[in-house]
């Protein structure tokens, strides 16, 4: 139940502005109209789970904040190199969010399965809070969000002056297909795996 509402959650919280972001890129929107998109993806995610859970979703507000913020910086330069190196800027700034919030203690994996399962939240922070090993699970998890979204906008940041710009577009939106993809299978398999060993 955990394992399908965290995915849910991060597939609608981070899924679904990217997805905006991207599917506007490849049918030739501008930069601009695709940020836009974006970044009203995440507002109305923002709404609906503050409409239903009658409380501010802080994952669905730091990616409304993240899209936001590179809207605001399409408007500073036309370069094209600039544009994919925000693209860094904005999974970067998403990784350092899971990493600083981990150390914190309060990952934003739990934040993402609890509005998709709102009905259960308390039950979820009681686990989390009650039981080491899954609070030290969140911890995990989040800590190797953060560390691999970092590495693929390291990664793009490097491929951006490697590459031609007209490559470089496509090889922009497949990294981050491949890695978010990657981590959702991940994160899914290590759960299972750590649930057969709780129960064992």
């Amino acid at each position: 139940m955990l394992t399908r509402a965290l995915v849910r959650g991060l597939a609608w919280d981070v899924g679904l502005p990217l997805a905006a972001y991207y599917l506007l890129h490849f049918a030739g929107a501008t930069d601009w109209a695709a940020l836009l998109a974006a970044t009203g993806a995440a507002a109305c995610r923002l709404l609906w789970t503050a409409f239903k859970a009658h409380s501010l979703n802080p994952f669905a507000l730091l990616m409304a904040i993240v899209f936001g913020l590179g809207l605001g910086l399409s408007f500073l330069t036309g370069d094209p190199r600039f544009l994919l190196l925000k693209d860094s800027a904005i999974t970067g700034g998403i990784g350092v969010s899971f990493l600083v919030l981990a150390a914190l203690g309060h990952p934003l994996t739990l934040d993402a399965a609890k509005t998709w399962s709102p009905e259960r939240a308390g039950e979820m922070d009681l686990e989390f809070h009650g039981n080491p090993a899954v609070h030290r699970w969140h911890l995990k998890v989040s800590a190797v969000w953060g560390a691999a979204l970092i590495a693929e906008a390291s990664t793009r940041a490097v491929l951006v002056y490697l590459l031609p710009i007209d490559v470089m577009v496509g090889v922009s939106a497949a990294l981050a297909v491949m890695v978010f993809a990657a981590l959702i299978a991940w994160t899914v398999r290590d759960r299972r795996r750590r649930q057969a060993a709780w129960s064992s």
